[in-house]
């Protein structure tokens, strides 16, 4: 370990000054440095070598970089990108922001849902054509659908899957969950009142190879597991085939989780009803995609994520980690490589 004076704890992202007084006072012995960047060229190599503590997104150094480096606290929830980074084969603790997403994502996969039982796309279509709907025509289009009764299949009970649970037992709604683990506990960083901390909400729990059966079950289908080699195309030819002709899908996750030539042609051939699509592979999707063709699908840019609360629970997870760090406690949201998350 470097002598005291010379111990830093990095940001690389912009911090408010509130909040660097809050860091500095829970950890006096370390040098708070902020220097906002995503290029490693930009931070002086010094300090680099001193570098205790890193809160960032981008960059990454190697250990050859920043030989005093004992723990990364990434900015993001999810850590496909780094995998693949020297650091990830070193000693180096690296933690995620797993948790922040859930209030955000979880309201837009209800508002997705909600939007297609109450033809919301269809709507919108009238008020740009300036078409107000005959008695005929609105009874036979516009007759809406009840969350209430359904059944939601959530695979991937993390964060934002336990707090799409808690959303849609609201809505009287009948949630089925696939995960890894047994432990239906939520063993993460709990944000107070948010999501499904001891697991008791799911009617039922399907395992990993239980996938297809879930899947039979379903009207709602959210894909909400992280991307690693495992949930590759995890929905391919025969996952679209196992859904009902009327389940409605949404994919928050990523989009390498679909096979998007077995997506297209389940929503071409109606072999599922719709989708509602955050992301996609390729992303951006290119403007002659046969997706943005499809009348059954809502396509959003990759913005579900977004919310004005970020930075702050962030930050937040951050303080909670520094203070566990600090007294040589196990630390949330603790990457496990060989999963991937």
């Amino acid at each position: 370990m470097s002598d005291p004076a010379d111990r830093v704890l990095l940001a690389t992202r912009a911090i408010e000054p509130r909040w660097q007084e809050r860091l500095q006072r829970i950890a006096p012995e370390l040098r708070l440095e902020v220097r906002p960047t995503t290029r490693f060229e930009d931070i002086p190599i010094e300090i680099w070598r001193q570098v205790e503590i890193l809160y960032t997104y981008l960059p990454l150094p190697t250990l050859e970089q920043a030989p005093n480096l004992r723990w990364v606290q990434l900015y993001s929830a999810g850590a496909d990108l780094v995998l693949k980074h020297p650091l990830m084969h070193t000693r180096v603790m690296v933690t995620t922001s797993s948790g922040l997403h859930a209030v955000n994502i979880a309201e837009y996969v209800i508002m997705m849902q909600l939007a297609w039982f109450h033809h919301l796309p269809r709507i919108l279509e009238q008020k740009q054509k300036g078409e107000w709907a005959s008695g005929a025509i609105r009874h036979s289009i516009f007759v809406a659908e009840e969350s209430r009764g359904k059944t939601i299949g959530i695979v991937g009970y993390g964060s934002i899957g336990r707090e799409v649970a808690r959303l849609a037992k609201a809505f009287g709604m009948r949630v089925l969950a696939m995960q890894r683990s047994s432990d239906h506990r939520d063993r993460g960083f709990l944000f107070p009142g948010i999501g499904d901390p001891d697991g008791t909400l799911p009617d039922r729990y399907y395992t990993f190879e239980q996938l297809h059966t879930m899947l039979q079950e379903c009207d709602v289908v959210v894909i909400a597991v992280p991307l690693t080699p495992q949930t590759t195309n995890l929905f391919d030819e025969a996952a679209f085939r196992a859904m009902k002709s009327s389940a409605f899908l949404i994919n928050i996750a990523r989009g390498e989780v679909c096979d998007t030539q077995a997506l297209v042609q389940a929503l071409q051939e109606k072999c599922i009803a719709g989708a509602a699509l955050d992301v996609t592979n390729p992303e951006p999707l290119p403007s002659d995609h046969p997706l943005w063709k499809l009348p059954n699908v809502i396509i959003s840019p990759h913005i579900s994520g977004g919310t004005a609360h970020y930075d702050e629970r962030a930050l937040q997870i951050f303080e909670a980690n520094l203070q566990r760090y600090l007294a040589g406690q196990p630390l949330y949201n603790l990457l496990d490589r060989e999963a991937g998350y």
